[in-house]
């Protein structure tokens, strides 16, 4: 009897890996007909790389990301303000990656069907519910076919709902978890075929008023880029706010069409982009506990947080290899999820107040970015000394 993973996104595909390789049958049904590379860039920071790295995947996270050197903060008229070295010139041992989120998850899902076999990911099929009366072996997950239209129900050892942020898992464990919380921020995203920047590693953060961009290169002749800009006070998530869209220029490019960073052109890489992705900045409050008896949750599911700090990824690819290892240790499966939860729970509510924390911070004299950007690491378990030295979360 396999694990079911509901969710075929990145945390998703990670926990398949992880539990395969340390030897704990898994199987993955995916809400979407067709996982196609869809997305804009996502960053994966030294403590995920280490851990796609110890599955196997180094020279394929190699291929298709830019290892980042640096993050250059400076005003729109590209005045320099702070540097941090980022990745192996920071003193990990493990690079940052920037990448296509798609890509990266065809290149996880690629691994999935090679290591698992063909039929490990069923597309098309969406977890709804559950039933977990206690017994001592199973749990009964019901399964929506959408081409059919059916429900069925089949026998998991474990469901683990990383199903993202509109989980229907988490929403079946905590029914009274109320709206997605809005920042007040809107996000316009988008890639552009340019030329990379300064070292051709670097991601320039820049920040005017209620108005930011953050721009990088993904590889293949891409910046990755992300506008922000602060509409309203913070508060649930309603009405116009509601989630994604299709972005129009026409929106965005009035806050950026006189940035002018000289060795970047803002509003040509605005214009040159061929889809804009508009979505809310949200997050949710920490739950007090994730899941119980032989269901829990991962990733955006278990903990969604705001995309400041560049590890809402990275913390699944952690998550999935923390419950892998539980998984291994014993097969009284309540008490592994139970441990799994204890050891990433606070430790990710952690991540998402240090998210909200860093999306308020004033900060940008060089002291205060020096000061914010410390604390940030150190308070989400990046800490590069820590990160060098630490034990394999490895169960082999």
């Amino acid at each position: 009897m396999s694990v079911l993973i509901a969710g075929g996104g990145i945390g998703g595909l990670a926990t398949a890996l992880s539990l395969h390789a340390a030897g704990v049958g898994t199987a993955v049904v995916e809400s979407a007909r067709e996982i196609r590379p869809l997305g804009v860039g996502i960053n994966l920071l030294p403590h995920a790389v280490r851990e796609l790295t110890e599955l196997g995947l180094g020279d394929e996270l190699a291929a298709i990301g830019v290892a980042t050197a640096e993050n250059v903060y400076c005003d729109r008229f590209g005045k320099r303000i702070f540097t941090e070295p980022r990745g192996l010139a920071q003193g990990y041992r493990w690079p940052q990656y920037s990448v296509h989120r798609g890509e990266l998850q065809r290149l996880l899902l690629a691994a999935v069907r090679e290591r698992l076999g063909a039929d490990a990911v069923r597309t098309g099929a969406r977890v709804v519910g559950f039933d977990d009366p206690g017994q001592r072996d199973s749990v009964r997950v019901h399964i929506l076919d959408r081409a059919t239209g059916t429900v069925e129900e089949t026998a998991a050892r474990a469901l683990i709902g990383a199903d993202g942020l509109h989980s229907a898992v988490r929403a079946a464990l905590h029914p009274q978890d109320g709206p997605l919380l809005w920042s007040g921020i809107r996000m316009w995203r988008g890639t552009t075929p340019a030329e990379p920047f300064l070292t051709g590693r670097s991601m320039v953060i820049v920040h005017d008023g209620d108005a930011e961009l953050v721009a990088y290169p993904i590889g293949g002749g891409r910046v990755n880029w992300v506008c922000q800009v602060r509409m309203s006070e913070p508060g649930p998530l309603t009405g116009e706010a509601a989630w994604n869209r299709a972005g129009r220029l026409a929106d965005v490019l009035p806050y950026f069409e006189d940035w002018r960073l000289g060795w970047l052109d803002v509003p040509g890489l605005l214009t040159g982009g061929a889809e804009i992705l508009e979505y809310p900045m949200v997050d949710r409050e920490p739950l007090p506990w994730w899941g119980s008896g032989r269901v829990t949750l991962l990733g955006d599911a278990a903990h969604p947080m705001y995309p400041v700090g560049a590890n809402g990824a990275s913390q699944a690819v952690v998550d999935a290899r923390v419950l892998a290892r539980e998984l291994a240790r014993t097969d009284d499966v309540p008490t592994a999820l139970a441990h799994y939860e204890t050891e990433r729970r606070e430790a990710t509510a952690a991540v998402v107040r240090a998210n909200r924390a860093m999306n308020r911070a004033g900060a940008r004299t060089p002291e205060e970015l020096a000061r914010v950007t410390d604390t940030y690491r150190d308070t989400t378990g990046g800490d590069v000394r820590t990160l060098n030295a630490r034990a394999s979360l490895s169960c082999r």
